[in-house]
């Protein structure tokens, strides 16, 4: 019967750039589950039908991204289909992607320091969402002008940050020439009340005007001293030591040219 059935427990949502994966416990054994998308407004549809996983992606029943979901996820029998009775479930917190999906890493594409001016150039990230021709929507595709970029950057080995905004995919920003920079760009919506920053993309650095000394650190310039120290030492004791091997060789001969000379 039904009624034995567990039922799912800490049924979460992950959502990055609007792909959105559900997950709960437990496994299950000697049943099935079923989700079920239910929003406000649009039909219900069914996800991940009689799955023994404990995740199902369910972005393709999410595509009004503003609209609000909830995720019942149904213990099954192997035969629900043939049973009128209503199976045992469980349901989620409600869901909105537009404001709770989190935005993902920018894509650096291309970065130049030309005296004093940082140029940085980047792609938005793709949504799993497509246009009719077959091309993936951007983020920004979605949000619109409610999307926003920042820039922060620094003069490399300090700490004092600065940043920038844009609605386009292009920075150019003034800076100390002949000093090297470092910079980040993250995607920001200011208009939520959570979740407002993305991610942040990987930091890159212009390598300006940078010594040996700021691209590897003290560290390797420690070590090449030490190894440095010892090539050296090794150079004075070395003939030393051979010298000393020679003169002792040479004292034994002697030695044992008198003791044959006194038989």
């Amino acid at each position: 019967g039904y009624e034995e059935l567990p039922t799912a427990v800490n049924i979460t949502w992950t959502s990055i750039n609007f792909k959105t994966i559900l997950q709960w416990q437990p496994k299950p054994s000697g049943y099935f589950y079923t989700v079920e998308i239910h929003g406000r407004t649009s039909d219900i549809k069914r996800k991940c039908i009689l799955t023994s996983e404990t995740e199902c992606d369910v972005t393709d029943a999410l595509r009004n991204v503003k609209e609000t979901y909830t995720a019942h996820v149904l213990s099954v029998m192997p035969a629900e289909m043939d049973n009128f009775e209503e199976p045992p479930y469980a349901v989620s917190e409600k869901f909105t992607p537009y404001s709770q999906t989190v935005i993902g890493k920018p894509e650096i594409k291309d970065y130049s320091q030309k005296g004093s001016k940082l140029n940085v150039v980047f792609n938005d990230p793709l949504t799993p969402y497509v246009f009719p021709n077959g091309s993936f929507q951007s983020i920004q595709d979605i949000f619109q002008h409610d999307l926003e970029y920042k820039l922060y950057y620094w003069k490399d080995q300090s700490s004092g940050k600065k940043y920038v905004t844009t609605k386009s995919r292009e920075f150019e920003v003034s800076i100390d020439s002949g000093k090297s920079y470092c910079f980040y760009v993250q995607g920001v919506i200011p208009s939520r009340r959570e979740n407002r920053d993305g991610q942040e993309s990987t930091v890159l650095c212009t390598g300006v005007g940078r010594n040996i000394l700021d691209e590897y650190g003290t560290e390797v310039f420690i070590i090449i001293a030490v190894i440095a120290v010892a090539v050296i030492t090794l150079a004075i004791v070395l003939p030393v030591v051979l010298c000393k091997r020679k003169n002792a060789k040479k004292a034994r001969a002697v030695r044992e040219k008198e003791l044959l000379n006194g038989v």
